[in-house]
């Protein structure tokens, strides 16, 4: 079975009212269209497959790709693993925030702010619903 490294942002903020929110992207192709996840991507590899950046360095690149943003990247939430039926992931899961930029959607087709009361209410990716618990946890 083939191995997929990612990394996943789990992007907070705080509106003006107090409520924390993180940010979620539903997927704009494949299998799992239409699905919702935490943005991020693969880490990148050399012609040897030898990683050639780190799960955050990939974290920071990737949202600047997919969503014309630039994150701070945080501490690690969780790593997990999920062996879908065409490969094994394994996602590193960050807090994130955003410092510059608007999370333009280039590549998801649609995001949402999800507070601690609204954040089950998607139909999340598999290994993404593996971390909600403990993204409920941080809303603390």
């Amino acid at each position: 079975m083939k191995n997929i490294h990612v990394s996943a942002a789990v992007i907070f903020r705080t509106t003006n009212d107090g409520t924390k929110e993180v940010f979620a992207t539903a997927r704009g192709y494949g299998d799992y269209k239409g699905w919702w996840e935490f943005p991020g991507g693969k880490i990148e590899h050399d012609e040897s497959g030898n990683e050639i950046e780190t799960a955050e360095e990939a974290l920071i690149r990737e949202i600047h790709e997919e969503l014309d943003s630039k994150i701070k990247v945080h501490e690690k939430i969780q790593t997990v693993e999920w062996d879908y039926p065409k490969f094994h992931l394994k996602m590193e899961c960050f807090r994130c925030e955003l410092v510059e930029g608007k999370l333009t959607l280039l590549e998801a087709e649609d995001a949402k702010w999800l507070n601690a009361d609204n954040l089950k209410t998607v139909k999340w990716l598999p290994a993404d619903e593996l971390i909600l618990d403990k993204v409920n946890a941080l809303f603390n």
